[in-house]
């Protein structure tokens, strides 16, 4: 996500504070046996209940060749 304010409000609680996050996983069988984290979401996260939110976000070949090699 960029760094750009969101307009948010939970849809829990209605609360409108968030943090945002980010969660790196893996996408298939071969990088599972790798250990390569070739999925990476964006996370917002309500700070007064916790509910959050998951989206994924696009990787590119270079992050993840260099997630191979620090695996």
């Amino acid at each position: 996500m960029d760094n750009k304010p969101l307009n948010y409000t939970c849809p829990k609680c209605r609360n409108k504070t968030y943090q945002v996050g980010q969660m790196r996983a893996t996408g298939g069988t071969l990088s599972k046996i790798f250990d390569i984290q070739t999925e990476k979401f964006s996370s917002v996260t309500c700070e007064k209940c916790k509910y959050t939110e998951f989206y994924k976000a696009p990787t590119s070949s270079l992050s993840n060749i260099f997630d191979f090699f620090t695996s």
